[in-house]
């Protein structure tokens, strides 16, 4: 393995980590579309290396917030500087952010019926109005697209997310709703915090203090 697919492969089990909070190797593999064995192997080093912490009982990683964290964030500052093309994603997260207020109001909707009175919880009993907000959400994929492609086009390490976006859409199309907001599982609403803390990683920006969440 050369020098810069070693560094590529140490940044991206870093990030995973990062995304997933505590994950075993195949977790982190599908996060940021690496083989398995190889996330395996560079967990491994960073371990010895005091980055990453392995949870005997519950058999998962975790990164060290004092040291595996701020390594991340210097890679991923780095590949940006390297790139030329932190003024690009800076862009790109500023259009997500556009996205962002509308994609938790649309998650509150799906959850909350506040055009009721008195609000009640959606029991997704009333088929038009899950369509209605269902509809919105193609909706916000299809700007999303535009921001992805942005994000792509400057380090390509963002090109898995179009796959993670489309196929969480894909199964609340065909009827698994449970792909709508659902945490754990990699619904569209976990995929969407997932890219957010990864924007903000890479631009070293502090989730409280930003001008939107």
């Amino acid at each position: 393995m050369d020098s810069e697919t070693s560094t590529d492969t140490r940044l991206l089990v870093l990030l995973g980590l990062r995304l997933k909070g505590f994950a075993d190797p195949e977790a982190i593999a599908e996060v940021v579309g690496l083989d398995p064995s190889r996330v395996r192997t560079e967990l491994g080093s960073l371990v010895d290396e005091g980055l990453v912490r392995f949870n005997e009982q519950r058999q998962v990683y975790v990164l060290d917030p004092e040291t595996g964290r701020p390594e991340g964030e210097r890679l991923l500052a780095r590949e940006l500087e390297v790139r030329g093309t932190r003024p690009a994603v800076d862009g790109a997260y500023r259009a997500f952010l556009d996205l962002n207020s509308e994609m938790l109001q649309l998650c509150t909707d799906w959850q909350i019926r506040s055009d009721l009175e008195p609000q009640t919880l959606n029991d997704h009993t009333d088929e038009d109005y899950d369509e209605q907000v269902i509809s919105r959400l193609v909706d916000i994929d299809d700007r999303l697209r535009l921001v992805l492609a942005e994000l792509e086009a400057a380090a390509p390490r963002f090109g898995t997310y179009r796959g993670r976006f489309g196929g969480a859409l894909d199964r609340v199309l065909a009827g698994e709703t449970e792909y709508f907001t659902k945490p754990v599982i990699p619904s569209y609403h976990t995929v969407w915090f997932e890219l957010h803390e990864d924007l903000l990683a890479s631009l070293g920006i502090d989730r409280a203090s930003e001008r939107s969440d």
